[in-house]
């Protein structure tokens, strides 16, 4: 390819049925791709290796620091971050293969269409879900909170933004989201409390309601049918558990 090149950077855990497609959907715009892998027990690096990317491995020690770690393994300058369970549009390919040629700006966000069972979910808290995935090395790094990173641009950086999404094939259904909101809710709860974090049980109520109304109805929620409720109501749930949890561990 021409112009600049990309390095497609991935972490993975036994992701053995989501891998590939990541990494082919990578290699349609990058010059590389390296996957960092923690250890997996199933063959998701064997795959990874056979769909042509780099694999390298490390002990897992939280989402922030395992996405930080994986861009030094990045040869190129520039980057392209995906969740192995994620992959581009037609578009959004279409789209960065523009900037490959024309790079403007210091770091690009993509809009993240989220995949319930086997309905594209469209509205609430869901969609548009914008992300910064691509970027140039040393304009920025992963922050947030464990275990919803996200790319912190330096204040003087210039973020674009590109067509098309960016598909991420989340949850299987119902059961799956409840057993992903325990596990996200306690990482959350662990993250806030070694910020010695804390919050009354009024404020708690007001926030799992207020998730519950913004969700539901601000954001239209209700427009994806059952499966908006479902989301609403779990995403409500997380809200109650993290904090619940966090009372929890305060106390102790």
């Amino acid at each position: 390819m021409n112009g600049i090149k990309l390095s497609g950077v991935v972490i993975a855990f036994n992701e053995e049925k989501k891998i590939e497609r990541c990494i082919r959907s990578l290699f349609m715009v990058c010059d590389e791709v390296v996957v960092l892998d923690s250890y997996s027990n199933d063959q998701t690096c064997d795959l990874a290796k056979a769909a042509g990317a780099h694999v390298v491995q490390h002990e897992f020690d939280g989402h922030i620091q395992q996405k930080n770690r994986a861009l030094t393994y990045a040869k190129f300058p520039y980057i392209l971050s995906l969740d192995a369970d994620e992959e581009l549009s037609e578009t959004l390919v279409t789209s960065i293969l523009k900037i490959k040629q024309h790079w403007l700006c210091d770091a690009y966000s993509m809009n993240r269409l989220n995949r319930y069972g086997s309905q594209w979910i469209r509205h609430g808290a869901w969609y548009p879900d914008k992300k910064i995935r691509l970027w140039k090395q040393d304009v920025g790094q992963w922050g947030g909170d464990n275990p919803h990173d996200k790319f912190i641009v330096n204040p003087s950086g210039k973020i674009g933004h590109l067509r098309g999404n960016l598909l991420h094939y989340t949850v299987n259904g119902l059961e799956e989201l409840k057993t992903q909101t325990e596990k996200f809710s306690s990482i959350a709860a662990q993250a806030m409390n070694e910020k010695n974090m804390r919050i009354s049980r009024g404020a708690l109520l007001f926030k799992a309601l207020f998730r519950f109304i913004k969700e539901y109805i601000v954001l239209m929620g209700f427009l994806d049918g059952k499966a908006g409720m479902n989301i609403a109501i779990m995403n409500t749930k997380y809200v109650w558990l993290k904090y619940s949890k966090l009372s929890k561990l305060a106390k102790k």
